[in-house]
Order: structure tokens, then C-alpha cells, then sequence
């Protein structure tokens, strides 16, 4: 009886929910869009507070930063650009790319930028249809769309004349980072795959998941991930803070005003969902990728290091890290837990997860010095185990 509430009928009354909403919504805007005050408008998405939210946000970072836009040209659309910032660009050292997750944009590593750039440059942008960036409209092949947003971020590295790099990845952010190594080796130094999204396969067995992800996978599977948010209207920022407090009390140290980041997930996803799109294109329910990188990661080039780092209390499945190990045995390797974070690891324990990219970051500066460290086994056996115990034991202070 359980197994056709969560399928059918929780699904067949959120479709509904869904679909009167979205006549609602189409109503309001037919009827009032010619005549009614600014104020009267469901969508409150605003350019200009978008960016008056990523200054506030960024106020906390004390290292000096730029913020532009990047045009890469016609990529997916006709002239698309990328919104970046960067930071002590004038070190000599290894430069560090910063590639966020689902809804996210640059302001949320207002927690790890000044100790990434303390002695190197760090590049932090909006992907495509993300944020401040353009939103053109992606295929809706999983494949294409995924080539899509790899060539966008190989176009922002030609216009930004980036030879190599570490990349960061978080989450789809990771999926895409190890994509673009697939794709561009050369210009990869060391990857850096932080809780990413879209590694192992869909399990086999749906039903052996926890109960919550069956049904969310259920509901969501024919609308694009975030549409509550924008079905929230001017309601979305606490509906954000509602649904999930426990983001904003992950910067509650760091900003006095705690209404900063709700305010700033939602002017970053209540516009057209394009970067949104994309992301349910490439996805087989929420939570795995209808091209799942696991069956992939052996193509990739053995000298280019992986450094994997999960929250130990994260709802991503952790089971691509034995696949990777083993499928790249000769290849530098190395797996981190954090203790107590969760999938937002970059915010949930920054120390931590900070001194684990330094430590690739530093990895990376001193490849041109030992040219086979990366491919040493015996290096990567020890590394894996002796490094894991030691941050759980950071995270546990």
C-alpha cells in the first residue's frame, strides 16, 4: 500500500498542485501584466538585487576581488557570458577553479575564498545558466546538454588564457569538473571532486533507498528541480529558509544578516531555469546521472590526480569512491571524509574542507618538481588512508 502512495498518488497530487500553480501564475501575469504596479508582480527577481546580495555576501572576504563578465560568444546562445570573479591573480603559484553546484553561484564560497587565495589565484564563476550568467536554453539530451556546459567552461578558460589549473568541483559542479577533464586533460592539474553529484550508477534495487529519496525522486522526476521556488513567487525566500534552515545557520557565524543567503538562492533560481534544465536533462531522478561518470573515470588520462572529499553525513552515495580506486589503480588517488558534514561540506566544515584543497592545491605546485608523483600506487595506498583519520580528527575540535 505504501509502495503506491509514494508512486502514484503523492506524484498525481503534486502534478496537480503543480500544474494549478503554474495556471495561477500564467493567469496573474496575462491578466495583470498590462496595467499593475511593479510591486504587483509574482516573480520578485531583481538584476540589480541579485548583485547587491553577492556584494553584501562578499563583504565578509577580506582579500581584495574582481568581479566581470567573461564573453565566451555563441556557446549555447547567441552571445553568452559568464559572470567571474578572481582573486590574488598576481601569484605565481597554481591558479584554483571554483566550479559550485545545483542553484548555487559565486557568493556561497564566501567561506573558503581567502584561504584559497592566500597564496595563489582563485577563479570562482557562475556556470552557465546559473546566477548572474547567461540563460540560453540547453538540449534536453542528457549527453549534449552535459558537452554544453563542459564547452562553455573550456571557452571561459581560452577567453581567461588559463593554461592549467586545479579544479574544484562541487556537487553537479564535480560532475562537470570531471567531465571537462575527460575532455580537456591538459589543462587539468589536479581535480578536486567535493560530494559530487552524478558518480555511481542508479542503484538496481530503488526500493532498498531510504524512503524520502524514493518519493522526492518520484515527485520531482517530471519537473525541473527548483520550480518550487519559483512557484513561491515573492514567498520564496521563506520558503527557502523553511525548507531547508539549516544552509543559512551555516553562515550564521560569519554574517550578522542571516536573511543574506534565502534572499540570494532565490534571486539565483527564480529566474528562467536554463543551467536548471540542463541539470534535469542529465538526470535519472534526482539524486543520479543518466550517464553516471563511473563508467567514465577510467578514460581518464592516469597522470591527472583526484582528490574526493564527502561529508560523512551527506545524502550523496559515497559508492563511487571504491569504483574509482579501483579503476584507476595506478593513478594518484586520494579519499577524505569529513566527520560531521554534510553535502554542503565547502560551508559545513570550512577549515576542514579548506585545508584539504590547500593540500591539492599544493600537490598540484609541486608536480613540475617530482613530474611522477601522481602515479605512484604505493604513495596513493598510504596517502588515502593516513589522510582520512586525520581529518576526521580536525573536524571532531
Amino acid at each position: 500500500m505504501k509502495e503506491v502512495v509514494f508512486k502514484f498518488v503523492l506524484p498525481t497530487l503534486f502534478a496537480i498542485l503543480a500544474a494549478l500553480s503554474n495556471f495561477y501564475y500564467k493567469t496573474f501575469i496575462y491578466i495583470f501584466g498590462w496595467f499593475s504596479p511593479d510591486w504587483l508582480t509574482w516573480n520578485k527577481y531583481s538584476e540589480g538585487m541579485l548583485r547587491t546580495l553577492e556584494k553584501k555576501i562578499l563583504q565578509i572576504v577580506k582579500t581584495a576581488y574582481r568581479g566581470w563578465y567573461v564573453d565566451i560568444g555563441p556557446v549555447v546562445g547567441p552571445a553568452d557570458k559568464i559572470w567571474t570573479i578572481s582573486l590574488n591573480t598576481e601569484s605565481p603559484n597554481t591558479p584554483l577553479v571554483l566550479l559550485h553546484g545545483l542553484g548555487a553561484g559565486v557568493a556561497l564560497w564566501c567561506l573558503n575564498l581567502d584561504a584559497f587565495a592566500a597564496n595563489r589565484p582563485v577563479y570562482a564563476f557562475d556556470l552557465l545558466g546559473f546566477g548572474r550568467s547567461s540563460r540560453p536554453t540547453f538540449s534536453t539530451d542528457a549527453t549534449e546538454a552535459e558537452q554544453q556546459m563542459v564547452k562553455s567552461i573550456e571557452e571561459w578558460r581560452k577567453e581567461m588564457k588559463l593554461d592549467n589549473f586545479v579544479l574544484l568541483g562541487h556537487s553537479m559542479g564535480g560532475f562537470l569538473a570531471a567531465s571537462y577533464a575527460l575532455s580537456y586533460p591538459d589543462h587539468v592539474k589536479h581535480l578536486v571532486l567535493a560530494d559530487p553529484w552524478g558518480f555511481p550508477e542508479r542503484p538496481q534495487e530503488f526500493k532498498e533507498l531510504p524512503l524520502w529519496i524514493r518519493t522526492l525522486s518520484y515527485m520531482l522526476q517530471p519537473f525541473n528541480p527548483l520550480a518550487g521556488i519559483r512557484v513561491a513567487g515573492p514567498l520564496g525566500p521563506w520558503f527557502i529558509n523553511t525548507l531547508r534552515p539549516d544552509i543559512t545557520k551555516k553562515y550564521a557565524a560569519a554574517l550578522e544578516q542571516q536573511e543574506l543567503i534565502p534572499q540570494y538562492i532565490y534571486q539565483c533560481n527564480s529566474q528562467t531555469p536554463s543551467g536548471e534544465s540542463a541539470f534535469h536533462s542529465m538526470m535519472s531522478g534526482f539524486g543520479w546521472a543518466k550517464n553516471p561518470m563511473v563508467n567514465r573515470i577510467d578514460k581518464m588520462r592516469k597522470d591527472i590526480p583526484i582528490t574526493l572529499l564527502y561529508g560523512s553525513r551527506s545524502w550523496i552515495d559515497h559508492s563511487a569512491a571504491e569504483i574509482i580506486k579501483f579503476k584507476r589503480i595506478d593513478s594518484y588517488f586520494k579519499l577524505q571524509v569529513i566527520t560531521g558534514a554534510g553535502h554542503h561540506v565547502y560551508a559545513d566544515k570550512p577549515e576542514a574542507f579548506n585545508q584539504i584543497v590547500m593540500d591539492a592545491c599544493a600537490h598540484a605546485d609541486n608536480l613540475g618538481k617530482s613530474k611522477y608523483l601522481a602515479l605512484m600506487p604505493s604513495q596513493y595506498n598510504e596517502e588515502s588512508e593516513n589522510s582520512e583519520s586525520e581529518t576526521e580528527n580536525q573536524s571532531k575540535d
